[in-house]
């Protein structure tokens, strides 16, 4: 990354690095922020493949399937790698089209992948059977010499849950049992919930600590509306931070689409946005 934006001047490249650096950092916590600083970068440096690569997980991560698709095969035609193959066939899946991510599973840039790579493409094509109903397929095609093997890698919990998920969607409870346990053993940062998942199996109840004390009156009682005045205020919170998201992204006119790929189709605008654009025009009216 560091050597594409050498190709930019530097007051142009330092603008750039600051809304990536923003982009990785808020992408798991708060994707929408995240998608809104990879639209300044895209807007900035559209001919760096290290921005459209970006740019294609902020929109993933907010389930912008369409627009990803489209920066992810920008960035791939840009560097010619095929690292992002899996990640662009979860797109296809993402758009209702799990048909298309199999085609890609059985493509030769499978075979270019490293290992790590190769595993997230066996889960994308299992998660596509599942798509369509195909329960035993889906089970079959997570059984490789990763699944079956002790070695613990980075991928490994993910492919073990998701067999284990698998197995229990087609009824086999006491195997599911088996490999959500296996998964909790290479679970070491606790990536998934494979604890609550046995814990389900197993008929435990957790309880919900999560009660304020401020709530609490001196007789020890909860104090209901109390607790329904604190979610009042959430939502609105939430509602707030959808408007700022809404007004962001209208701001923005840009096409989320390469001009040059003909599969590609500008996306229809969402009801947050055409909203804040509506207000725009009557405000413009009202001025005139």
């Amino acid at each position: 990354m560091r050597q594409e934006l050498l190709s930019l001047p530097k007051g142009l490249a330092e603008e750039v690095s600051k809304n990536l650096v923003m982009v990785a950092r808020l992408i798991d916590e708060d994707p929408e922020q995240a998608y809104a600083y990879s639209r300044i970068a895209l807007r900035l440096a559209s001919r760096v493949a290290a921005v459209r690569e970006a740019a294609g997980f902020a929109a993933y991560a907010t389930q912008k399937y369409s627009e990803a698709l489209a920066e992810f095969r920008a960035a791939k035609r840009m560097t010619g790698s095929v690292e992002l193959w899996p990640v662009m066939a979860d797109c296809e899946r993402g758009l209702g089209r799990p048909e298309r991510a199999l085609a890609m599973a059985g493509e030769p840039e499978v075979q270019k992948l490293d290992k790590a790579g190769q595993v997230e493409m066996r889960l994308v094509a299992a998660g596509a059977r599942r798509d369509q109903g195909q329960l035993e397929a889906a089970i079959v095609t997570l059984q490789s010499p990763e699944l079956a093997s002790s070695s613990v890698q980075p991928w490994t919990a993910r492919l073990r849950y998701a067999y284990a998920d698998a197995l229990l969607a087609a009824g086999r409870e006491d195997e599911a049992r088996e490999w959500f346990g296996k998964t909790l053993e290479a679970d070491k940062d606790g990536a998934t919930d494979a604890s609550d998942r046995l814990a389900e199996l197993d008929g435990v109840e957790f309880v919900d600590a999560s009660v304020d004390l401020a709530d609490v009156d001196a007789e020890g009682d909860l104090d209901v509306e109390d607790v329904i005045d604190d979610e009042d205020d959430d939502d609105e919170d939430d509602e707030d931070a959808a408007e700022i998201a809404a007004a962001e992204r209208a701001s923005d006119v840009a096409e989320y689409y390469d001009e040059d790929d003909e599969e590609y189709e500008p996306l229809e605008q969402s009801a947050a946005d055409a909203d804040v654009e509506d207000a725009r025009q009557d405000s413009g009216r009202d001025k005139a």
